[in-house]
C-alpha cells in the first residue's frame, strides 16, 4: 500500500498503534510497594477514517452535456482533509436545517381538491412545484450572498475581484426569478389553483438568456475557488459554514451550482405540466411554445459553455517547445473528455481528448495556477490506433515494481499509439476502474467515428458541388438534432455520460448493416 494513494493511510497507521495509559492509584494504596507486573495495553483504537473508504472522485469529465452535469474536478481539487478544530470537538452536532417538500394538495383547502379530477390535481401539483422551486431558488441565492460573499468580503478573506470571479453574475439572477415568482403568485386564485400559466412562461423564458455569462464562467470560478481553498482562512471559513445548520450540509460550490441545475430542469417541469393538461385546454399551445423556447436557450448556452470550458483548458496548456503546438488544438472548440490516467510506470498523466486531437500532459503549478505541461507530441485522433488491453497484459515498468505489484495494479489498461514516418508514440494508460476505462474507450471511438463521418460528408458535398444547377441552389441540410436532456438532475459529484454518436453515423451504420444482411441472404 502506498500512502499517497490513500489519503487516510497515515491517520489509520497512527490510530492503530497501541498505547499505554498510566494507572491512577487511590490514596490508600500509595504506601504499597509498586507492582512489577506489566500494565496490559489498551485495545487498539481504530480511527473513524479507517471506517470510511478512500474518496475516489471520477477521473473522467465529459462535456457532451455540459449543463446537465455539474462541473467537478478531480486533479484540480482533491478531497479536503480538514482536521477537527478544538472549538468543534466537544460541541454537540448542530441541527441541520432541512427544507421540507410541499405539495399543492397539502398547502391549500382540501375541499377544493375533491371538486377536481385526478388529472387536474396533478396539473396543479406540477404548477405549484414550478412556483415552489422558484421560491427555494431565490432563498438559496440570497443565502449564498449573505452567508458567503458578504462576510468573506467584510473580513477580507478574499478580495473583491476574487469574489466577483467566483460568484459571477449571481446577483443579477435574483430579481430575474423574483419576477417569475411574482407573476405566478398573481395569477393564482384565492383557492390556490392556477388556470393559465403558459402565456406567463412564454413571456418570461427569454430572460434566461442572461444565464449565458453565468454558466460560461463556472469553470474558471470553480478553479479559482479550489485554489483559494489552499488558504487556511478560506478553508476554515467554508468549513464553519458547512457545519452550520443553515448550509443543509451543502458547501459553497453546491450553492453556486444551483442556478445551472435549475436551468436544465425547466424543460422537465414544463413537460410535466403539459402532460397533465387536456388537449383542448387553452394552455396547450402556449406550453408547447414555452418548451421550444427553453430547449433552444439551453442548447445555445450549452454550446457557449462548452466553448468556454475548452478555451479555459487551452489557455492552461504549457508547451515545452514550439514543435508541440498543433493547429488541431488551436481550432478545437470542445473538450470531449479529460481526466487523470497513469502510464505503465505509474506516472500520473492528465489526458485531454479534444475534437480531433489527443493531448497527454502532466499537471503542474505555474504562477500559482494549475496548468498542464505537454508530456508528448499531440496525437491526431484520425491517425490514432486504440487497443483494449486485457487485465494482466501490461507489464509494469521496473523490475522491483513488477515483482511486488498486485493484481489491482495491472488492471484497466488500454493503449493508444500513433505512427507517422519517423514519429511514433505508444502509451499504455491505466484508468481508475473498469467503468472509467470503458468511458475512455467509448469517447475515443466516437471521436474517430465523427471524424470519419465528417470526412464522408465532405466528400459528398464536394461531389455535389459539381452537380449544382445553374442557379446555384443547394439542397438544404437537415437541422442538427438538439441533444436530449437527462430525465434526472444530478449532483456536483455525479459522473459521466456517454455522448451520443451523431445521427448521420447511426444512419450509415444501419444502412451498411442492412445491406450486409441482404447480401448474406442473397448468397445463401
Amino acid at each position: 500500500m502506498v500512502a499517497k494513494d490513500y489519503p487516510f493511510y497515515l491517520s489509520v497507521k497512527r490510530a492503530n498503534c497501541a498505547f499505554e495509559v498510566p494507572t491512577v492509584t487511590s490514596p490508600a494504596k500509595e504506601t504499597e510497594e509498586p507492582s512489577n507486573k506489566r500494565v496490559k495495553p489498551l485495545s487498539r483504537v481504530t480511527s473513524l477514517a479507517s471506517l470510511i473508504p478512500p474518496v475516489r472522485a471520477t477521473p473522467l469529465k465529459r462535456f457532451s452535456q455540459t449543463l446537465q452535469r455539474s462541473i467537478s474536478f478531480r486533479s484540480d481539487s482533491r478531497p479536503d482533509l480538514v482536521s477537527p478544530r478544538p472549538w468543534s470537538r466537544n460541541m454537540p452536532p448542530a441541527n441541520t436545517k432541512r427544507r421540507d417538500s410541499k405539495l399543492w394538495s397539502e398547502t391549500f383547502d382540501v375541499c377544493v381538491n375533491h371538486m377536481l379530477t385526478s388529472k387536474e390535481i396533478k396539473r396543479q401539483e406540477a404548477i405549484f412545484e414550478l412556483s415552489q422551486g422558484e421560491e427555494d431558488l431565490i432563498e438559496d441565492l440570497k443565502l449564498a450572498k449573505k452567508a458567503y460573499h458578504d462576510p468573506m468580503l467584510k473580513l477580507s478573506i478574499m478580495t473583491e475581484q476574487e469574489l466577483n470571479q467566483i460568484f459571477g453574475t449571481l446577483d443579477s439572477l435574483i430579481p430575474l426569478h423574483e419576477d417569475l415568482l411574482r407573476r405566478l403568485q398573481e395569477i393564482r386564485k384565492p383557492d390556490g389553483s392556477t388556470e393559465h400559466v403558459g402565456h406567463i412562461l412564454v413571456g418570461w423564458l427569454p430572460c434566461l438568456n442572461s444565464y449565458d455569462s453565468y454558466c460560461s464562467n463556472q469553470v474558471a470560478a470553480k478553479a479559482l475557488l479550489d485554489h483559494k481553498k489552499q488558504d487556511h482562512r478560506v478553508q476554515d471559513f467554508l468549513q464553519r459554514c458547512l457545519e452550520s445548520p443553515f448550509s443543509r450540509k451543502l458547501d459553497l460550490w453546491n450553492f453556486l451550482d444551483i442556478p445551472r441545475s435549475r436551468l436544465v430542469k425547466y424543460p422537465l417541469l414544463l413537460r410535466e405540466i403539459l402532460r397533465h393538461t387536456p388537449n383542448d385546454h387553452p394552455d396547450q399551445q402556449h406550453l408547447e411554445e414555452a418548451i421550444n423556447i427553453i430547449q433552444g436557450i439551453v442548447a445555445e448556452i450549452n454550446i457557449k459553455t462548452g466553448e468556454s470550458e475548452c478555451q479555459f483548458y487551452k489557455e492552461r496548456l504549457i508547451y515545452l517547445e514550439e514543435g508541440q503546438r498543433d493547429s488541431l488544438i488551436d481550432n478545437s472548440r470542445v473538450v470531449c473528455c479529460h481526466g487523470e490516467l497513469k502510464n505503465n510506470r505509474g506516472v500520473k498523466l492528465h489526458v485531454f481528448l479534444f475534437e480531433e486531437v489527443l493531448v497527454i500532459t502532466r499537471a503542474i503549478t505555474h504562477n500559482e495556477q494549475l496548468c498542464y505541461q505537454l508530456y508528448r507530441q499531440p496525437i491526431p485522433v484520425k491517425e490514432l490506433v486504440l487497443e483494449d488491453l486485457q487485465d494482466g497484459e501490461v507489464r509494469l515498468g521496473g523490475s522491483i515494481r513488477g515483482a511486488f505489484s498486485n493484481n489491482e495494479r495491472i488492471k484497466n489498461f488500454f493503449r493508444v499509439s500513433f505512427k507517422n514516418g519517423p514519429q511514433s508514440q505508444t502509451h499504455s494508460l491505466q484508468a481508475n476502474d473498469s467503468f472509467n476505462k470503458q468511458q475512455w474507450l467509448n469517447c475515443i471511438r466516437q471521436a474517430k467515428e465523427k471524424i470519419i463521418c465528417a470526412g464522408k460528408a465532405g466528400v459528398l458535398n464536394s461531389e455535389a458541388h459539381f452537380l449544382l444547377p445553374p442557379n446555384g441552389s443547394r439542397v438544404p441540410q437537415g437541422e442538427a438534432t438538439l441533444e436530449q436532456m437527462d430525465q434526472s438532475d444530478c449532483d456536483s459529484d455525479c459522473s459521466m455520460d456517454t455522448s451520443e454518436i451523431s445521427m448521420d453515423c447511426e444512419r450509415m451504420e444501419q444502412t451498411n448493416s442492412s445491406e450486409n444482411e441482404k447480401q448474406i441472404e442473397t448468397n445463401i
